[in-house]
């Protein structure tokens, strides 16, 4: 598929663009997005996360604020992410700095998920080493207990959101013979224009 790079005006809601089209064709999390950071130790990590929303602002995902991903955005708040669609052949890498999101904000994204996945939320040291699943498992079927008669189950305090804002983000599309097309956006803050740039493949 040829995509004209040259009628993208503004990257962030783009990325909304391809997202809806991947949601019609991937099977399953079109929204799964590779979320590298680099810590005190300057040794780079990498794992996959579910987007959330984009906004305006940037790019939303939720965690465990104990787990790895957290403290190492807690040392240097930089993070990269890649969205890769196979069956469109296509791409989109981000490069931002990253801030926590409001408790407002994590408090109606929290509200959303299956309670399984809420208790899940308490009960996990996320990242850290496990002696027993089965004391997990019961910790997980406490906490459904616990509140099976209350309304919902809150936010726990260690659990939250980050928000990623670009400073660069670049759009691949794959060609024939290699011949990809490709498209980056900079700008020097979040406040700052963007300035674009065709890339060679």
């Amino acid at each position: 598929m040829n995509i004209d790079m040259n009628s993208i005006t503004d990257p962030i809601a783009h990325i909304q663009r391809w997202l809806n089209e991947a949601e019609k064709i991937e099977t399953r999390d079109p929204n799964a997005m590779s979320l590298a950071t680099v810590g005190a130790d300057m040794l780079p990590d990498i794992r996959t996360v579910l987007l959330k929303e984009i906004a305006p602002e940037g790019l939303y995902f939720y965690t465990n604020k104990g787990s790895a991903k957290a403290k190492e955005l807690a040392e240097n708040p930089q993070a990269a992410i890649c969205l890769y669609w196979k069956s469109l052949n296509r791409q989109v890498r981000v490069r931002g700095t990253v801030s926590a999101a409001s408790d407002n904000k994590s408090d109606a994204y929290f509200a959303t998920r299956h309670p399984q996945s809420q208790a899940g939320a308490w009960a996990s040291q996320q990242s850290q080493p496990m002696e027993s699943r089965e004391a997990f498992e019961k910790d997980v079927k406490d906490l459904l207990d616990k509140y099976k008669d209350e309304e919902r189950i809150p936010r726990p305090p260690h659990w939250g959101g980050y928000v990623i804002a670009p400073l660069s983000i670049e759009f691949w599309q794959e060609g024939e013979y290699r011949l990809h097309t490709r498209c980056v956006f900079t700008r020097n803050n979040e406040d700052s224009p963007w300035s674009k740039a065709i890339l060679y493949p």
